[in-house]
């Protein structure tokens, strides 16, 4: 209503104020999620990307990335629906970068025409990781014995209460070496002749911003609010979407409607996604 009655003004009388959408996309990557902890995927951000890309005056939208990663293929559906409205609706897109935007935090982050960063910002991690427990000699210990029936020989590969098996994981290596060449191609195609000849930069490695700059990682050292302010003028206005909260989220902080069983569940769930969040962001010592 606002920019209709802007319109309908004399030139000399409108705002010449810009309205930057902002996204904020924090946190870890991964499909799921609940409301004890929300996490980064397609199905929890397609929203609030629809909602921002759909400012019709908006010369831009801008993205606060803040994750260390998590599933590559949420990591690539979010970058890829970023892309799409920005080709769509022909807005440029400016990511900026908080703490952290590595692995499938840098994936998403290389779906911004420009990519902004603190000078102590974490970036990078251009590699895949898979990680894991071996409890077989720990169930010997206890008296426990474990029974595992398949119909497919390969069905119960790298079973953590077993003992594991050089093909298991040499097939495992063969998938993360597939996904790495992914990510490395996207980072090309993206960052192309601004990428530094570094031949660590595709090991998984991370650097700080002022480093990432140095390497064609992100093209500059900033923040948001200064970096819009100079490039669309001072009077430049940012406006946070965010995703729409039911009446009873907003009065309870959670849906009163479930029952006990189902939240503890959904308790239980948040605990477990805390708890492999966290490993992810010690992996970038944060």
């Amino acid at each position: 209503m606002k920019r209709l009655f802007n319109r309908l003004l004399p030139a000399s009388l409108r705002s010449n104020a810009v309205t930057i959408p902002v996204i904020r996309l924090h946190g870890a990557i991964m499909a799921g999620g609940n409301q004890f902890r929300p996490s980064l995927s397609l199905a929890t951000t397609a929203g609030v990307i629809e909602k921002a890309f759909a400012f019709k005056d908006a010369p831009a939208v801008a993205i606060s990335i803040n994750s260390p990663g998590g599933s590559p293929v949420q990591s690539r559906l979010i970058y890829k629906r970023i892309r799409d409205l920005a080709e769509e609706k022909n807005k440029r897109v400016i990511v900026f970068v908080e703490d952290a935007a590595a692995s499938g935090g840098y994936m998403i982050a290389l779906a911004g025409d420009e990519i902004v960063a603190d000078p102590s910002s974490i970036v990078g991690s251009i590699g895949v990781v898979s990680s894991g427990f071996g409890f077989q000699e720990l169930i010997k210990k206890i008296g426990v014995e474990r029974r595992v029936h398949t119909a497919g020989q390969n069905k119960a590969i790298l079973d953590p209460f077993q003992p594991e098996k050089k093909a298991d994981v040499e097939r495992l290596k063969t998938l993360q070496l597939e996904i790495h060449d992914t990510f490395i191609d996207m980072v090309k195609e993206r960052r192309g002749a601004k990428l530094a000849d570094d031949p660590d930069l595709y090991t998984g490695l991370f650097w700080t911003g002022k480093k990432g700059l140095e390497l064609g990682l992100i093209d500059a050292l900033g923040d948001m609010r200064s970096f819009l302010k100079e490039r669309y003028g001072e009077k430049t206005k940012l406006q946070l979407v965010s995703a729409p909260r039911g009446f009873f989220s907003r009065r309870l902080g959670l849906s009163s409607m479930r029952g006990g069983a189902e939240m503890a569940a959904a308790a239980a769930d948040g605990l477990a996604d805390t708890a492999q969040e966290r490993a992810l962001w010690a992996r970038l010592g944060l």
